[in-house]
């Protein structure tokens, strides 16, 4: 190369964009994004915010949450893979979108595992099966009793295609002797919620923190809980492996991803952030009274970006399974 033209080379490289992090100086040196990909009113929309307002208190920067729901959660979740990775975009997501979703969508995901990073576990929560007080059922039994009984004639709403109160269900069917119950799915726990509220849903299924309300008020009757054990805020409500589903359990989570090549060191930042307040006793008393257990991912009840990736990877593989079994899919 003549020597000549080593001036004007160097002089290209100095004017090309440095890396956001050099350019900002320490992380974080500006607001994060967080954007959920379901919309407002449902758990992951709760679980975001509750860990947005104290991770902003801890970092000193603001952390706008943003909404951006469809395809099961797979627009957000996109939106995120493809962002730049510099630890100033980052994703609160759920179950269907990290694990389900790759099993259900199949050759059609925008998205591959590998394109996201894990960076820790907010919370996990069972699903809840519920009838309008309305309705004469009163048990799960007498659900299960009901459907055998005029097959495809009820219906059962969730938030969405492919989220864990969908697929909750479609175990739950499955494993109680192939019930033929019509899912009727919605875009969110919100809308989906309204209609049950007003009764225009015989029945219907959802994570427990976004209907508590309605259940405590009385607008909602919960038949049973989808966890291993009976929820501490629902005593007296059965799970259904003690009743009609013997060894059922499906439970559903959230969390926090970034882009995949967002730099080591402040993966590990936000992981130990996410961490630290997962252990605050404020956050959770707030998660237990809302009927959502703390992460529980490390021997501290807490969480890191190692162990969380491990467990997106047991759960793509559990959920795999499930979809197949259940024959479930995107139309």
């Amino acid at each position: 190369m003549p020597i000549a033209r080593r001036p004007l080379i160097a002089g290209a490289l100095a004017a090309l964009p440095l890396p956001a992090l050099a350019q900002d100086g320490p992380f974080p040196a500006r607001p994060i994004r967080m954007i959920v990909n379901f919309p407002p009113g449902g758990t992951t929309d709760i679980a975001g915010r509750i860990y947005a307002e104290r991770l902003q208190s801890r970092i000193g920067q603001p952390v706008p949450v943003e909404n951006r729901g469809g395809a099961t959660g797979n627009i957000g979740a996109e939106a995120v893979a493809r962002a730049a990775p510099d630890g100033y975009t980052v994703l609160t997501t759920a179950v269907s979108p990290a694990a389900i979703n790759y099993a259900l969508f199949g050759a059609r995901m925008p998205y591959k595992p590998e394109d996201l990073a894990a960076v820790g576990l907010y919370l996990r929560v069972p699903n809840v099966i519920m009838v309008h007080p309305s309705q004469p059922i009163r048990t799960i039994q007498e659900l299960v009793e009901a459907a055998k009984a005029r097959p495809g004639a009820l219906n059962y709403g969730s938030a969405g295609n492919g989220g864990s109160p969908h697929m909750s269900m479609e175990m739950f069917k499955l494993r109680a002797g192939g019930l033929q119950i019509t899912h009727v799915p919605f875009r969110g726990a919100g809308p989906m919620l309204i209609e049950a509220v007003a009764g225009r849903l015989e029945c219907s299924v959802d994570n427990l923190p976004s209907c508590i309300g309605h259940i405590r008020d009385g607008r909602l009757r919960p038949l049973a809980v989808t966890g291993h054990v009976r929820s501490s805020v629902l005593p007296e409500v059965p799970t259904l492996a003690e009743t009609v589903a013997p060894g059922f359990e499906a439970t559903a989570w959230f969390g926090m991803q970034a882009p995949a090549r967002t730099p080591r060191p402040i993966i590990d930042r936000l992981g130990a952030e996410l961490d630290a307040i997962s252990k605050e006793p404020a956050v959770r008393a707030r998660l237990a009274d809302l009927g959502a257990d703390p992460p529980n991912l490390t021997a501290d009840g807490g969480t890191t970006p190692a162990a969380f990736e491990a467990f997106i990877r047991e759960e793509i593989a559990k959920w795999a399974e499930v979809v197949r079994a259940s024959g479930a899919r995107i139309d």
